[in-house]
C-alpha cells in the first residue's frame, strides 16, 4: 500500500510539473481528462472542447492524464493555478464514488475542486449473456436464481454500487465479481465466463443490437434515448430512489474567480444547445444536461448522499 501511495504521489507530481511547463508556453485552455484517450469521458471532452473552441475563439486542448482510477488527472487540476486556464472533466469516480468506497485520494474533492456545470449523463446497464436464459429483468427475478455472479470494472466502482444496491433490494440474489477495468469485464461477459454484468451503457449498445448480449435494464430514473425500448430498474422492480449513472461534469481548481466559472458555464450551456453537439453526445448514449452551477452543486450533494448511504448499507469497500 505504501508503495502504491509513493508511486501515485510521484506520478501526480510529474504530471503537475509537465502541465505547468506546457501552459506557460501556450495560453490555451487546458481540459484535463483523467482517463486515457478513446474512452467515454474522453469522447465527451473532445466533442464539447471542439465546440467551445469555435464559440470562444480560444483553443480548448484536451489533455489525457489517466491513472489511479482518475485520481492523477483530478489531482493535477486540484493543484493547478486557479486562473481560468485549467479545467477538469470528471466522472463520478473522482468526485463521489472513490470517497464513498473508502479510497484515500491525493486531493479533497470538496475543498480543492469547484463545480462548474454538468455536461451529461449516461445510464449504467444490467447486461445478461444469452446463456443465462433470461431476456428481461422481470424474468431474472421470476427465475429465483441464487447468487448470480455479476461482473463490473472493479471494486468500489459505480457499477459495483449499482449491483450491490440491486441485490440489497431483495429482488435479485447477486455476487460481485470485480475486474481490473471495463474491457476485461466486458470481454468475459461476451465470452460467457460471467453471465451477468453491470457496465457503462455506450460500450454495450452495439453488442446488444447484435444479439451477443441482452441489456435487461438501465439504472437511471428515465429510459435512455439511445435505447428507448429498454426499461429502467426502478420501473420494473419498483425500487425507490434507485439511480446510478456515469456523468461528466466540469470542475475548476478551488480559488478560480467567479467570473471565470460563470463564463465557462455559459459557454458550455451554449455548446450543449447546438444540435450537432447534442446529436453526437446522444449517439454515444450520453444525454446532454447543462444548467446552472447551483443546480450542479445540488446534484452533487444528492450523489454524495446516495453513494455514502449505499456504501454503509451494502458494506461496500474498495478492497472487496
Amino acid at each position: 500500500m505504501n508503495c502504491f501511495k509513493t508511486t501515485l504521489a510521484a506520478l501526480t507530481t510529474l504530471a503537475a510539473l509537465s502541465f505547468t511547463s506546457t501552459t506557460s508556453a501556450n495560453q490555451a485552455v487546458r481540459v484535463i481528462v483523467p482517463y486515457p484517450a478513446g474512452g467515454g469521458v474522453d469522447a465527451v471532452a473532445r466533442i464539447v472542447s471542439q465546440k467551445l473552441t469555435d464559440l470562444d475563439k480560444t483553443n480548448y486542448l484536451v489533455d489525457n492524464r489517466g491513472g489511479a482510477s482518475g485520481a492523477i488527472g483530478a489531482s493535477v487540476v486540484a493543484k493547478s493555478q486557479p486562473n481560468g486556464s485549467t479545467f477538469l472533466i470528471a466522472s463520478p469516480a473522482e468526485i463521489v464514488v472513490s470517497k464513498a468506497a473508502g479510497i484515500k485520494l491525493p486531493y479533497n474533492p470538496e475543498r480543492d475542486l469547484v463545480p462548474v456545470v454538468l455536461i451529461g449523463e449516461t445510464p449504467l446497464a444490467i447486461v445478461a449473456h444469452p446463456s443465462l436464459g433470461v431476456t428481461s429483468l422481470q424474468q431474472l427475478v421470476n427465475s429465483q436464481q441464487k447468487d448470480i455472479s455479476y461482473g463490473t470494472p472493479g471494486s468500489g466502482s459505480s457499477m459495483h454500487f449499482a449491483g450491490a444496491v440491486l441485490s440489497l433490494s431483495g429482488k435479485v440474489s447477486l455476487l460481485h465479481v470485480p475486474y481490473k477495468g471495463a474491457a476485461p469485464a466486458l470481454n468475459d461477459l461476451l465470452g460467457g465466463q460471467v453471465k451477468l454484468g453491470v457496465m457503462g451503457l455506450p460500450p454495450v449498445i452495439a453488442h446488444h443490437n447484435s444479439g451477443k448480449v441482452k441489456i435487461l435494464a438501465v439504472t437511471t430514473p428515465k429510459r435512455s434515448p439511445a435505447l428507448p425500448d429498454v426499461p429502467t430498474v426502478a420501473e420494473i422492480l419498483k425500487v425507490k430512489d434507485y439511480r446510478f449513472s456515469n456523468w461528466m461534469g466540469v470542475f475548476a481548481p478551488a480559488g478560480t474567480p467567479a467570473k471565470e466559472i460563470e463564463r465557462l458555464n455559459k459557454s458550455i450551456n451554449q455548446a450543449l444547445q447546438d444540435p450537432a453537439v447534442r446529436k453526437q453526445l446522444m449517439d454515444g448514449g450520453v444525454e446532454p444536461v447543462g444548467g446552472s452551477t447551483a443546480q450542479f452543486e445540488s446534484f452533487l450533494k444528492e450523489e454524495e448522499a446516495r453513494y455514502t448511504s449505499a456504501a454503509k448499507q451494502a458494506d461496500i469497500r474498495a478492497d472487496q
